[in-house]
């Protein structure tokens, strides 16, 4: 994932926390929070330690900015999104896992249609 897209200082993440909107479902959480420049989106992922050891949190991350750099254009810019990987999320192919980001971002009213 570029570096433009990449949400990282922990400021940016408290940020998101405390004064963005959340959606869920079993395998994620997704706080969003507009923002002032509208060319792009950042993203940020968490994956706690109970998810698993490191390699299983970096594996559920590498996926997870795959699923989204080849979809970005159905994600709409000028927001900061953080993705909460939950435990269910572990036992998910590269396909279930794609569908489950869809139907998280599209409860959050945020899922463009396929173009």
């Amino acid at each position: 994932m570029e570096k433009k897209l990449r949400l990282a200082k922990r400021e940016d993440f408290q940020k998101v926390y405390r004064y963005g909107k959340s959606a869920a479902n079993h395998q994620f959480v997704l706080y969003y929070m507009p923002r002032r420049e509208n060319e792009h989106f950042r993203l940020g992922i968490s994956a706690s330690k109970k998810i698993g050891n490191a390699v299983i949190r970096n594996r559920l991350r590498r996926v997870l900015k795959e699923i989204i750099r080849l979809n970005e254009e159905r994600f709409p810019g000028g927001y900061d999104y953080i993705v909460i990987v939950r435990k269910p999320a572990v036992e998910m192919d590269f396909h279930e896992m794609e569908k489950s980001i869809y139907h998280v971002f599209k409860r959050a009213g945020l899922l463009r249609k396929n173009s």
